[in-house]
């Protein structure tokens, strides 16, 4: 099956500004669910509000456009009617961590078996270039014009600490090992996600002087470090850097399985008989 199947053509061309890097990451899930053979049919796919969240507006799947912050739990919605679905949650760095910061912690503590997918461009891009969670100390915003005076928030530690069980980083340039985590994730029984660094060269890119997107692409292949030489690197030496790779993967009961054999338990104990 051609890329070209999974896609509404006829929504294109699309609305992200040259230089973004959301294309390079909607093409590389494709290329994930392409290699995995999965039927469109069996995918849903739901977004929030930002500029990675119209992807869901050019795929050829079950797609929900949902609220800002909002397309986690509308994500569970579906994966508790359609237990047999793939179920793929497409949102940006202020989407899922701010505004929808509470649904990610309380989804990864759960272990429901979704795919969240980041595009994280350390910025507000849609909604006006304002400073977001993942913004870095000191880069400049549309609302922080001196300097982002706040430390950056990392996502994957989050995610991470609340109990998530497939976690990985993955950037725009190194595609093939983003290809990889993403199918890996799709695979994995359980919550995952993946935080993929990708330029935003119109609000941060000019807010920050970047030439263009090609230069902030080659910045993010310069920042970024593997997680196996991360281990021998001191602290003062990965100031600056983003760690890359598979940060975390353990095997875990997924909530809704675990949530339905508990109440048949207790159900079967009190009166003989099960949900």
């Amino acid at each position: 099956m051609k890329i070209k199947d999974y896609l509404r053509t006829d929504f294109f061309p699309n609305v992200w500004c040259a230089g973004c890097g959301n294309g390079i990451v909607l093409r590389s899930t494709l290329e994930a669910i392409k290699s995995l053979e999965i039927p469109k049919d069996e995918i849903a796919m739901v977004s929030g509000i930002g500029c990675s969240s119209r992807a869901t507006g050019y795929v050829d799947f079950h797609t929900i456009h949902s609220l800002h912050g909002r397309a986690i739990p509308v994500a569970i919605g579906v994966r508790a009617a359609k237990p047999n679905m793939k179920v793929l949650v497409i949102t940006g760095d202020g989407d899922c961590s701010s505004i929808g910061g509470n649904h990610l912690i309380h989804a990864a503590r759960r272990n429901i078996d979704l795919t969240v997918i980041v595009f994280n461009n350390e910025i507000y891009g849609m909604t006006g270039g304002q400073v977001s969670p993942t913004t870095p100390y000191a880069a400049r915003t549309t609302t922080t014009p001196l300097g982002n005076p706040e430390k950056s928030f990392d996502i994957c530690s989050l995610v991470m600490g609340a109990g998530a069980t497939f976690v990985a980083r993955g950037t725009v340039f190194h595609v093939h090992q983003l290809i990889k985590f993403i199918k890996e994730a799709i695979n994995h029984k359980g919550f995952s996600l993946i935080d993929v660094v990708t330029p935003c060269p119109v609000y941060y890119g000019r807010m920050n002087r970047y030439e263009d997107g090609i230069t902030m692409i080659k910045e993010i292949k310069e920042k970024a470090v593997t997680v196996e030489k991360a281990r021998s690197l001191s602290e003062n030496e990965l100031e600056g850097k983003t760690v890359i790779g598979l940060l975390k993967k353990e095997e875990k009961d997924e909530f809704l399985q675990s949530y339905l054999s508990f109440y048949n338990t207790k159900k079967e104990a009190s009166d003989g008989t099960a949900v």
